[in-house]
């Protein structure tokens, strides 16, 4: 009699021995998922946010497309040669669906001096009807510069980081040397600084000024109604090289030509498309840490139920019956980790976007915080294809079943 109860405390201890491991294993599945699921989530909202923030920036001050005089040896940001506004051309740009405005544009290298100290810079040059809200964004200090009915106006615009190296602020005048690089002397002209911008792009904030397209005809003995080129702004910035296409195809005529701010700013493009390399190594590191740690899981499970098995083949069972079995279980921790990887992935992409809790050196990124963008067709490609991928590789390690034997399995029981 003592020795059958000893038995049978003995087994019920190993049974909630075996119970305790087998939950703790289902555990640690799960939080790998989790785990796994969050990351994944977190990757694609952060790299989707940042390439959306910083191709805003470059969009904003430079256009989707640019359409200038052709010229064989093309230099991107360089100033082109003038021509006299076409009208015409500008009535069919804007009637395009796909175009939301067009501006009429100039640029001229300059030497901007202050009390203090010089640089050179690029003076961009814009229309009285220019689309403002796009830089307004940006405005630190001050305000817009104010155009005059006749004549130029006398104000520009600045970086916070060039009048921060000039040691002048809004209200203060500098004197701007127009350089002609055709030999003659720098015109000289004095220019009160209406306002601050700071977009983040080096490239920007250390190289323009912005101000009157007037200022440059001027300068320049322009002709009337002359011109540098025109910005063309798109709805969908994605529409950028099929309307390229379709301008140089149909609309412009035979001298000028159209360029996309990619083919101005390879580089910026170029490494914000790595990023999108960067998200898929991201993506499938942690689908195969969940996928190692959900078949580590199961052939613990499997291993443990080896006389359930043993007991469901005598009955009559068949292999792929008893694998659906492993492979449901598996599916539904699957599920468990999907979604607390949502609930924690989300949340915290939603922390981020409300708080921009966690800082980036906007110097070196472009922008000052990580940015978060979220798409519901990116969410449910996470969740399903974990669960898809997961449930189809788990019946690898699911069919170590057709090795178990029952004779064997009851043997040891």
């Amino acid at each position: 009699m003592a020795f059958s109860l000893t038995a049978f405390i003995a087994r019920r201890i190993a049974l909630n021995r075996e119970k305790t491991f087998s939950r703790f294993i289902i555990r640690m599945a799960i939080a790998a998922t989790t785990l796994s699921v969050a990351v994944m989530l977190l990757a694609t909202a952060l790299v989707n946010g940042f390439q959306q923030a910083v191709s805003q920036k470059i969009f904003s001050f430079w256009g989707h497309l640019h359409i200038e005089v052709y010229q064989p040896d093309y230099a991107p940001l360089s100033a082109p040669p003038p021509f006299l506004e076409n009208d015409s051309l500008v009535r069919v740009l804007k009637s395009l669906p796909r175009v939301a405005s067009v501006h009429a544009y100039a640029t001229q290298a300059v030497i901007i001096k202050s009390q203090t100290d010089l640089d050179g810079v690029i003076f961009k040059g814009v229309t009285r009807d220019y689309d403002w809200h796009q830089l307004q964004a940006y405005l630190v200090a001050g305000r817009l510069p104010a155009y005059p009915d006749s004549g130029y106006a006398h104000e520009i615009l600045i970086s916070a980081n060039l009048a921060q190296k000039l040691n002048v602020g809004v209200g203060d005048k500098v004197v701007v040397y127009f350089v002609s690089g055709s030999g003659q002397m720098p015109r000289p002209r004095v220019l009160q600084i209406s306002g601050l911008y700071r977009t983040g792009v080096q490239e920007y904030d250390h190289t323009y000024i912005i101000g009157d397209l007037r200022l440059i005809a001027q300068m320049n003995d322009w002709q009337p109604h002359t011109i540098g080129g025109y910005e063309v702004y798109l709805r969908d910035a994605r529409d950028m090289d099929s309307v390229n296409a379709w301008l140089y195809q149909h609309v412009l005529p035979q001298k000028l030509m159209s360029v996309t701010i990619r083919q101005i700013y390879p580089n910026i493009f170029d490494w914000l498309h790595l990023q999108t390399t960067n998200e898929w190594i991201i993506l499938i590191i942690m689908l195969i840490v969940a996928i190692i740690n959900m078949t580590t899981a199961i052939l613990i499970l499997i291993l443990e139920r080896t006389h359930m098995i043993g007991i469901l083949k005598a009955m009559g069972m068949q292999n792929n019956q008893i694998q659906l079995i492993f492979v449901r279980h598996a599916a539904l921790i699957l599920s468990s980790g999907i979604v607390l990887g949502n609930t924690i992935g989300l949340g915290l992409a939603w922390l981020q976007s409300a708080t921009h809790f966690f800082k980036l050196p906007e110097e070196v990124y472009y922008i000052s915080y990580a940015p978060i963008s979220i798409k519901l067709w990116q969410v449910l490609a996470i969740d399903v294809g974990t669960l898809v991928v997961g449930v189809l590789l788990l019946r690898i390690p699911a069919m170590i079943i057709r090795r178990i034997y029952p004779v064997q399995a009851l043997r040891f029981q």
